[in-house]
């Protein structure tokens, strides 16, 4: 008796463990299917035919420069593509300025708003929807639906590729998104700073997570040189950003030098990619251009 016992208990226990796997299991499945039901469906851009974000951990490393002389590089590499640019940092719009453009975007019969353009890029920004010196003062849900009728309420027109400048961080707009439009990759701008580092590495690992694919990495500011005497200063040190993309197993894009001539020309609405297009800084642009296009998957037809 006392040797069925034990045996009924350890049946039963058997049993209630099996039960109890079960109820985990399907608990698991429950929480997965509600998971994927909360999500956004991705939905193409009408028009678009690959769209690309450039990013940042932190934001005074460049990034705004470096996308729209991106967006340019794209555009002059190849002359039968056509590039737009979107500026998503609701915040502080940059856009405006470095590509020379203002005033209103205009509404189609349709009541979409018409881009602005220059320089052979289509661009749209909040900062076209605002006065210059007025500041966003917007809680999150706001900038949500600002972002929303940036991406889906613009006739794009017909794009080979959407360039995306995003704000700085992590936050709801980078995720906003990266959950709501294909995205054919990310490239991730910083300097070689230990403190951007930090932040560059969250941002790759945001994409990663949200299921981004990762083109690579960008060193900005990476070496100055003297203007008289040619020696080379790594102000923001060396080599930081090439050892992170080794270190997180992605390709590492290319440099761009710390050199006045970017900030004059971006400044002043004419980026080094079409004003100085022989220049060292244009050069670096066009090659790094080159290497996201070659990463980039295959567009569907």
């Amino acid at each position: 008796m006392r040797n069925e016992k034990s045996a009924c208990l350890l049946i039963g226990k058997c049993y209630m463990h099996g039960s109890s796997s079960s109820r985990d299991e399907a608990l698991r499945d429950r929480r997965a299917r509600m998971l994927s039901r909360g999500l956004p469906k991705q939905k193409p851009i009408e028009g678009v035919k690959q769209v690309v974000v450039l990013a940042s951990g932190k934001g005074g490393v460049g990034k705004s420069t470096t996308a729209v002389n991106i967006a340019l590089a794209l555009a002059a590499n190849d002359s039968t593509k056509e590039v737009g640019l979107l500026d998503a940092d609701i915040y502080g719009p940059s856009i405006p300025k470095m590509m020379n453009l203002k005033g209103n975007p205009e509404l189609t019969p349709e009541n979409l708003m018409r881009p602005l353009k220059n320089y052979g890029i289509t661009c749209m920004s909040m900062g076209f929807l605002i006065e210059e010196t007025a500041p966003v003062v917007w809680r999150g849900l706001m900038v949500m639906s600002a972002v929303e009728k940036l991406l889906r309420q613009v006739d794009w027109g017909q794009l080979d590729y959407l360039v995306v400048d995003m704000p700085p961080g992590t936050g709801d707009v980078q995720l906003s998104v990266s959950q709501n439009i294909p995205i054919a990759g990310a490239v991730i701008i910083s300097t070689p700073q230990d403190v951007a580092l930090l932040d560059a590495r969250k941002g790759a690992e945001m994409f990663r997570k949200v299921h981004v694919p990762v083109l690579g990495l960008v060193q900005n500011m990476s070496v100055f040189q003297c203007p008289k005497c040619k020696h080379e200063t790594h102000i923001f040190g060396a080599n930081g950003v090439r050892d992170l993309a080794k270190t997180l197993g992605l390709d590492f894009l290319g440099d761009i030098p710390l050199h006045v001539n970017i900030r004059e020309m971006c400044d002043s609405g004419q980026p080094v990619v079409i004003s100085q297009p022989q220049s060292d800084a244009a050069k670096a642009y066009l090659k790094i251009a080159m290497e996201i296009v070659r990463r980039l998957p295959v567009p569907s037809a």
